[in-house]
This record gives C-alpha cells, structure tokens and sequence, in this order.
C-alpha cells in the first residue's frame, strides 16, 4: 500500500525559510519520480516542483531559484527546501508519487506565510 506521510509546515514570515519532508512506503522508491503539488484556498491544486528517478529536477515559474527539491533514496524520502518565502506561498503542500502511470498523494502539509 502506497504512503506518503508529509511533515514540515508551519507559520513562517515572509522572506523566511521553511524544510518539507515526505516519507514514502509501500513502493520502490527509487523508481518512482517525485514530485510536491501546492493547494490554495479556493484555487486549484498546482504543481511546484519534481525530480525524475535520475536526479533531474523541474520547477514551477513561480518558484524556481526560491524553492530546491531534493531525494534520498536511502531513506525513502523526497524533500523540499523553500527559501524568500511570499505570501502567495500559503497552501497546503503534498508530495506525488508517479508509480507505474498513476498518481498517489499524501495528506499534505500546511504552509502559511504570514506576518
């Protein structure tokens, strides 16, 4: 059974700095590629970030030079580093797993920029 447990989030001031994690199970990690998708309130769900099983990475516009996504196949479990936090950066964060041409998702994990 396919899991994605993200943790990380919280409430941070805009230009700070914030580290998302997403442990995995049930699959093999390795060759899945990962990615992070974002939720705002009252708005789609949009992709952020994703790196293939090789290491290759791929950013948004909107965060791309801000945001670094990272992966530890030893620990199964891909990371995102979000730095000169927005605003505009508060949603919920979930991680994607894309196994064998279909999508898995965790829970997510709330991110709200705020003063």
């Amino acid at each position: 059974q396919v899991q994605l447990v993200e943790s990380g989030g919280g409430l941070v001031q805009p230009g700070g700095s914030l580290s998302l994690s997403c442990a995995a199970s049930g699959f093999t990690f390795s060759s899945a590629g990962m990615s992070w998708y974002r939720q705002a309130p009252g708005k789609v769900r949009e992709f952020a970030a994703s790196i293939s099983t090789g290491g290759s990475t791929n950013y948004a516009d909107s965060v791309k030079g801000r945001f670094t996504i990272s992966r530890d196949n030893a620990k199964n479990t891909v990371y995102l580093q979000m730095n000169s936090l927005k605003p505009d950066d508060t949603a919920v964060y979930s991680c994607d797993a894309y196994i064998r041409r279909t999508h898995y998702w965790g829970q997510g994990t709330q991110v709200t920029v705020s003063s």
